[in-house]
């Protein structure tokens, strides 16, 4: 895994909290929420080869 990944999930997560309470303070709890669901999608869009590479993994491991 590389290291940049988790300085890049570090910073979405830094940034969506930062906007998620100024948009809660300022009474707008639906787009807080929104902007917490798309930091959770972009997260997982960029770990998802990873996922897919740790199953394949354990599938060959245990089909030897």
């Amino acid at each position: 895994m590389e290291v940049s990944i988790i300085f890049k999930i570090a910073a979405v997560g830094i940034l969506v909290s930062v906007l998620s309470q100024v948009l809660k303070h300022s009474g707008r709890e639906e787009q807080a929420f929104l902007v917490s669901l798309a930091g959770l999608i972009i997260v997982l869009f960029w770990i998802l080869p990873y996922i897919y590479d740790l199953f394949e993994t354990i599938k060959n491991l245990f089909m030897l």
